[in-house]
């Protein structure tokens, strides 16, 4: 297979935390956080969904031995093979 879901996903979480948590630094100080008891419900979720998107991506991009196509799996190789 050639594109893992969890790079496209960790990209979507990657840009929308990062627009949402510019908003939340831009707009720290602002009256429209009055209604949340003065929490910054945007850095927070902002931050959050940053690290997500940056595990997500990263996991995505991890290269495994599983998904090598040229070298086998141990149990695919060929040799001489142990008695039961």
């Amino acid at each position: 297979m050639g594109l893992d879901i969890r790079i496209p996903l960790g990209l979507i979480f990657l840009i929308i935390g990062a627009i949402m948590a510019a908003f939340g630094l831009f707009t720290r100080h602002s009256d429209i956080y009055s209604k949340s008891m003065d929490i910054n419900l945007n850095l927070i979720w902002g931050a959050l969904m940053l690290v997500f998107g940056l595990t997500m991506f990263l996991a995505g991009r991890r290269k495994k031995w599983q998904d090598d196509p040229v070298t086998p799996r141990p149990w695919e190789r060929e040799g001489p093979r142990p008695p039961h």
